[in-house]
């Protein structure tokens, strides 16, 4: 067998692997670090007071959602990127799952179902946008 037939799809290289799992690594972290405050500041209070805590969930895992799409379809094997918006969205729900479980160990917080849906809304929609923004950006055959 001659070594171009062994592997067809090029290698994912570490800068690949950086640049774009890095930022859902961050952005998971980010989400991590805000679970674990018991005590929010006023101005995620007062946001919450006047928006439903539901929304928030949705647009934060949306972000998430896009940037892990993103990371499946272009920093992972093909098989993943075949199937990116599925493997995106069942990692982000499964994280959200983790989020609400670790919330219920942290003093004055707790884990509601709810919010897992709305993470679970939330990362399909933005999965779904940053596939169908990729779709418009790509050039159209001629």
């Amino acid at each position: 067998m001659v070594s171009s037939e062994i592997r067809t799809a090029p290698l994912i290289s570490p800068f690949s692997i950086l640049r774009y799992w890095g930022p859902v690594c961050m952005y998971a972290g980010l989400i991590f670090f805000g679970s674990s405050v018991s005590h929010p500041p006023e101005s995620v209070s007062s946001l919450v007071e006047k928006i439903s805590d539901k929304i928030l969930h949705l647009c934060e895992y949306g972000v998430l959602g896009a940037l892990a799409y993103r990371a499946c379809r272009h920093g992972a094997g093909a098989r993943v990127a075949r199937h990116a918006v599925v493997v995106a969205v069942a990692g982000c729900a499964l994280y959200g799952l983790s989020d609400e479980i670790h919330q219920l160990f942290v003093p004055l917080r707790q884990g509601d179902p709810l919010d897992l849906v709305a993470d679970s809304v939330g990362a399909t929609l933005g999965a779904w946008t940053w596939r169908l923004m990729e779709r418009r950006a790509a050039p159209s055959p001629l």
